[in-house]
């Protein structure tokens, strides 16, 4: 029986940008890509498109890392809840789709990594992420509401000024990749569809 072809499309990008041989990235980005695929299996198809623009790849790893596995007042799977929420409400399929299976995978729980990427007011959640949430969301549909009320009802909920700064910049990363996924119409690694459900 043939095997039946997947509704996604078949490509990383859309653009007619050609991703360098391996062997023609840096050595230390040639590592990290080995490191990706002894850790997670896969190379990220955002990091396969970035090969293709020079030194804006390591400028990628090094923020991406940094802001998602750094030192942080945020948990990493508050980072990934934010990053959904985000994306949610970008429509980014790239990244609702990636980082949706880092929510089910980091809370062990496939409900809550579909309620956050199709109503994450629809979730159960407790006060603190629910303001974390709700702030996220503001800032990506909202951005000129924001104000100090919005900052407060964070404190209110238990956040330091330093998780504050993190949950702005996580959300602004993420409005930022949401819109280049979506122009470019990249396209996720497939396995993540299957990913601890």
């Amino acid at each position: 029986m043939p095997r039946k072809k997947s509704a996604q499309p078949d490509h990383v990008t859309a653009l007619r940008v050609r991703t360098p041989p391996r062997r023609r990235l840096d050595p230390d980005m040639q590592k990290y890509f080995a490191v990706c695929e002894e850790k997670i299996q896969h190379v990220p198809n955002v990091l396969l498109a970035y090969s293709a623009h020079g030194p804006k790849l390591r400028n990628m790893v090094n923020f991406y890392n940094e802001l998602m596995f750094g030192e942080s007042p945020l948990t990493k799977l508050e980072r990934e809840m934010i990053a959904v929420v985000v994306s949610c409400a970008n429509h980014c399929y790239y990244c609702l789709v990636a980082h949706g299976a880092a929510v089910r995978e980091l809370s062990g729980d496939p409900v809550l990594g579909e309620l956050l990427a199709l109503n994450y007011r629809a979730a159960d959640l407790p006060p603190r992420h629910r303001a974390m949430l709700d702030f996220a969301h503001k800032l990506t549909v909202a951005q000129r509401d924001v104000g100090e009320a919005d900052r407060q009802s964070l404190r209110d909920a238990g956040f330091s000024e330093e998780a504050i700064w993190d949950i702005a910049e996580t959300a602004a990363f993420f409005n930022f990749t949401n819109r280049l996924a979506t122009a470019t119409d990249m396209m996720p690694n497939r396995l993540y569809h299957g990913q601890a459900r």
